[in-house]
């Protein structure tokens, strides 16, 4: 995809600019998920954003989960000076969407339960600018989702459960450096509703 004009046109509605990072939305006409990715090294990625399978080891007990090791696998795409770690239980059916970071990357990790992760490339500079992702990760497909400053991202909680999210971030939280669209922005045109019926 070529980059964004210089000025904001009704394709294209600028964001803001920081740390270097021109952001915006380009208008998506259709209303549909993008592109759906089933595997972790996918030729529809999002530039920038990487996958993983997470190992996960069962016993009789439950399970263990191990999210990251610093410098190691997708751990690795993380600065090392202000590690963050947190966690969001959210009930089944909702949508927690949509954030950016100007300067913050993520490193996301679903502990319990399903999420339906939807990415939006919002860097104007971004050879996929534009582009739409949609992931599905969780129990079921036990995903990590490293996810770099200037990627819009947000998901809904499927199935009849809640869903534990653990994320990492290579700073501290500053609400300064976020930015939020509401998750039915009509220029992202993301559906949220169910796909197969």
């Amino acid at each position: 995809m070529s980059p964004a004009p210089t000025t904001e046109t009704a394709a294209v509605r600028l964001l803001g600019e920081r740390a270097g990072r021109r952001l915006a939305v380009r208008v998506r006409p259709r209303h549909d998920t993008g592109s759906l990715i089933r595997e972790p090294d996918s030729q529809d990625l999002i530039a920038g954003v990487r996958v993983a399978r997470l190992q996960l080891w069962p016993d009789d007990r439950g399970y263990f989960l191990e999210v990251m090791r610093q410098g190691e696998a997708l751990g690795a795409g993380l600065a090392a000076g202000k590690l963050q770690v947190s966690c969001a239980l959210s009930y089944a059916g909702a949508i927690k969407a949509l954030h950016f970071h100007y300067e913050q990357t993520d490193l996301w990790a679903v502990a319990h339960g399903q999420l339906q992760v939807c990415l939006f490339d919002l860097r104007a500079d971004s050879a996929t600018f534009g582009a739409c992702n949609t992931l599905y990760a969780g129990t079921l497909q036990p995903w990590e989702i490293l996810i770099p400053p200037g990627v819009g991202h947000g998901y809904k909680v499927i199935g009849p459960e809640p869903a534990v999210l653990v994320y990492v971030t290579d700073r501290f939280y500053n609400p300064a450096d976020e930015g939020r669209l509401p998750y039915d922005d009509p220029g992202l045109n993301y559906d949220w509703e169910t796909q197969h019926r």
